[in-house]
């Protein structure tokens, strides 16, 4: 079978399309069809080489996040999945293939109706910004920020804040044109990155960080008394190793800080909020913002747009056929 590989970590051009033998099932594991691969930025960190500590090797194939159809379970799975369409997570890899296997705790089956494109772009996304909002104790009426809010997480922020009451959702973003993408979400105030803007509001209560880097720490002016920052993502590199000592400038504002990663919730919590999510986006509700759909052999393409910042949403590989 295809499957698309790093064979150089470092550029888009250091992953190639290889054949590979369809990978049997494991204890508790089973064999999906895949009809769709969701590009994330984990996968531009590793195929980057920033996660080189984890252990990643060349030929290593990309791809945690798929949506198809169920063939085959291994011992201990149950059988009565086979044949249906589902949600899956493969781990750090193996996604980027036109066959993966998945644990089957992680499986969410997906509602009729629901495309397969949609699912990976709804999926793990909106499961993390889901639980970053409630790490926050975000409260309906509390104002939010969301930076970095034109991938995945951030448009999956942005609706959730939204849906969930807040009474500021606002964005930092790059142009005017993802800002009036980002309105039709749910955005109230448009901001340059850095956080300015004519109407940008004097505070937060909530800031949920999907770029860290170099500016982060500024961010901790912006925040109200009590307020809290959720970082998730580190797109823009880690922060300096001083931050604390922007945090410890407002310390008689209360501010709370914290990172957060889904590795800390169990799976049944996983399947439950993304299970409604799906249900959500059936009754429309919910948008899944797909910036493109390209084919498993075009992943180079994908990882081309995912560098270049251009990506509006998340894009989607289907392999030939699905």
């Amino acid at each position: 079978m295809k499957a698309v590989a790093v064979q150089a970590f470092g550029r888009p051009e250091g992953l190639a399309v290889i054949d590979v033998p369809v990978p049997v099932p494991d204890a508790g594991e089973v064999l999906i069809r895949t009809e769709a691969i969701g590009v994330g930025g984990v996968d531009a960190l590793i195929r980057g080489g920033a996660l080189a500590a984890y252990g990643f090797r060349d030929g290593h194939v990309l791809g945690s996040e798929i949506a198809g159809v169920v063939e085959a379970a291994g011992d201990g799975a149950d059988g009565s999945w086979i044949g249906r369409r589902v949600w899956a997570f493969t781990g750090l890899g193996g996604g980027y293939a036109e066959r993966a296997v998945a644990p089957v705790a992680t499986l969410v089956p997906l509602p009729e109706g629901l495309a397969a494109t949609d699912a990976v772009t709804l999926g793990s996304s909106g499961m993390v910004a889901h639980f970053a909002l409630r790490r926050a104790r975000f409260a309906p009426g509390e104002s939010v920020l969301v930076r970095g809010a034109a991938g995945g997480l951030g448009t999956m922020t942005v609706q959730l804040a939204a849906r969930g009451g807040a009474g500021v959702v606002a964005v930092t973003t790059s142009s005017a044109a993802r800002g009036d993408r980002l309105r039709a979400l749910g955005a109230t105030h448009v901001l340059d990155r850095s956080g300015d803007g004519p109407d940008a509001p004097a505070g937060y209560d909530v800031v949920i960080d999907i770029v860290a880097g170099p500016e982060m720490p500024s961010f901790f002016r912006r925040l109200e008394p009590n307020g809290r920052m959720v970082v998730i993502g580190v797109m823009g590199g880690d922060p300096p190793a001083d931050f604390g000592t922007e945090l410890f400038a407002g310390f008689r504002k209360s501010l709370s800080f914290t990172t957060f990663s889904a590795d800390t919730v169990p799976l049944d919590g996983w399947r439950a909020a993304i299970a409604d999510l799906f249900e959500a986006a059936g009754r429309g509700e919910l948008e899944a913002v797909v910036h493109e759909v390209l084919p498993l052999e075009q992943a180079v393409a994908a990882h081309r747009a995912m560098d270049g910042g251009a990506v509006f949403g998340r894009i989607v590989l289907t392999p030939s056929g699905s």
